[in-house]
């Protein structure tokens, strides 16, 4: 399928959106200031070490300290062999201790009030290969087709070397490299090598917390990462950086540069294919469905559901017909809303209940089908007793809600509010409770204007009511600035 790749750029923001035959796909969004962190190297030190969770606390010179579990150090896998062998995994307190320095990479951007995830497991990604420059493993995509895998591992290793003859080092090689040359390859090796050399020198001269190595932003990861053969052209609205993105491309994508243009037209780039439109719908609750059926998709901090609906389709011959029609429909735009989302962690879906067992069968194959097309690791098992699909999507940044949105100041990101009459009688008993501590000469409550107009108008008969009750009059006042729960009693 092919697939443009739409930039654009301006000082504060970078938004890239993959477009696949007129529609959004995928949405990536970096802003300046909060320039995402996954792939950063830093020395850090250890703060704290928790036996009891076999994890750490890593300070690197962020706001929060970062977590490191005992999985993500260096050398667990000679661990889980000696685990299958019989003898105990290191504990994580033998194995790090408080005050230490310790070289780490960011594998998770700190995502709401958890600080980031880290591993010291370094790996370092290039043009063709990905570095492993602490394992001896080559290693081979495992998106490239099998019957290749075995002659480009053992031509990597080849140009590899091993340790003792000047070389080593892990490697794997990615989907890209598949039909590079042998020259384009040492010349990537040497490349990562010279960084993690870089990267080693930089340790020993800088204090605890520094950072070490800093990933590609947004724009150089197009074309590293988000180019792939389907892809037809890469166009950016800013001459500056499309002239910053050929150097970078001639030096490390030159297979991608033939693709890239500058995008010179009067309408803003994203309008083309009215992806602002799309970043709107994306940021709600609702999508609908062509057929009429809708999908409610909410994100809580735990897990994200999302519930299958027919809505108004009843275009089908009978109703297994339709309810089959609208969960094959929603398979599809559930994957597309993961990819535009960037949802990630648990997911529940909730099809339509389906009484027959091939129509099941399908959608559940429809729906790995599509999740299969996602460059982010996805599994998925089947429907439970209760009819729902779970799932889960690799996490590694901010969904786009919650790099574009914060919650709502009068509710507070629950979703909803008190109601004025609620408000009303939360007043009463507070006038109540002062009344029986305090002897003012008044009371006057501050307050929305709903909540006001209430009082002045179906809740007058209680207000007058309490007001005769402690013998003092209750005085009102508009307040427009104030949320729907907000209010104040004024003693005078």
């Amino acid at each position: 399928m092919q697939q443009d790749i739409l930039i654009n750029w301006s000082p504060q923001e970078t938004r890239v959106a993959i477009v696949e035959s007129g529609a959004v796909q995928e949405l990536h969004v970096e802003r300046t200031l909060e320039r995402g962190l996954v792939g950063n190297v830093y020395l850090g030190k250890v703060a704290r070490v928790l036996p009891g969770m076999q994890s750490a606390f890593i300070d690197i010179g962020l706001e929060r300290a970062a977590f490191l579990h005992v999985a993500d150090l260096h050398g667990v896998r000679s661990q889980e062999d000696g685990a299958r062998s019989g003898q105990p995994p290191v504990p994580i307190e033998k194995q790090v201790f408080e005050g230490q320095p310790l070289m780490v990479q960011v594998i998770k951007d700190p995502i709401g009030t958890k600080g980031a995830r880290l591993s010291s497991q370094i790996s370092i990604a290039g043009r063709l290969l990905v570095f492993l420059p602490q394992d001896d493993h080559v290693g081979v995509s495992q998106k490239i087709p099998g019957d290749q895998r075995d002659a480009l591992r053992a031509r990597l290793q080849r140009l590899v070397g091993t340790r003792e003859t000047g070389g080593g080092g892990g490697f794997i090689l990615r989907t890209n490299g598949e039909d590079a040359s042998d020259a384009e390859l040492a010349e990537d090796i040497a490349y990562l090598r010279k960084t993690w050399t870089r990267i080693r020198e930089a340790a020993l001269r800088l204090p605890p917390g520094s950072l070490l190595h800093q990933d590609l932003s947004l724009l150089q990861r197009v074309l590293r990462d988000l180019v792939t053969e389907s892809t037809q052209t890469i166009r950016i609205d800013s001459r500056e950086q499309f002239g910053v993105l050929q150097a970078f491309g001639r030096e490390f994508t030159p297979q991608a540069v033939d693709r890239l243009q500058l995008y010179k037209g009067e309408r803003p780039i994203f309008d083309l294919f009215n992806i602002d439109e799309e970043i709107a719908r994306a940021l709600g609750r609702r999508v609908d469905l062509k057929s009429g059926g809708y999908l409610i998709v909410d994100q809580t901090e735990a897990l994200t559901t999302v519930d299958v609906n027919t809505g108004g389709y009843v275009g089908a011959r009978n109703f297994d017909d339709t309810i089959f029609k609208t969960n094959l429909e929603a398979a599809h735009a559930i994957a597309r809303q993961l990819r535009l989302r960037n949802l990630g962690g648990i997911i529940i879906v909730d099809f339509i209940d389906m009484q027959r067992e091939d129509h099941r069968e399908a959608v559940l194959a429809e729906f790995r089908k599509q999740l299969g097309r996602d460059r982010t690791k996805t599994m998925s098992g089947g429907f439970s007793q209760l009819g729902l699909v779970e799932m889960t999507r690799k996490r590694t940044r901010e969904s786009l809600a919650h790099m574009l949105c914060e919650p709502c100041a009068a509710c507070q990101g629950a979703g909803q509010v008190r109601t004025a009459r609620t408000v009303c009688y939360d007043i009463l008993r507070e006038i109540l409770r002062e009344a029986r501590q305090f002897n003012p000469r008044e009371y006057r409550v501050v307050a929305s204007p709903k909540v006001v107009e209430l009082f002045l108008d179906e809740e007058s008969q209680h207000l007058a009511g309490l007001s005769d009750f402690i013998g003092k009059p209750i005085s009102l006042q508009s307040e427009s600035a104030m949320g729907q729960e907000q209010y104040d009693i004024v003693l005078l």
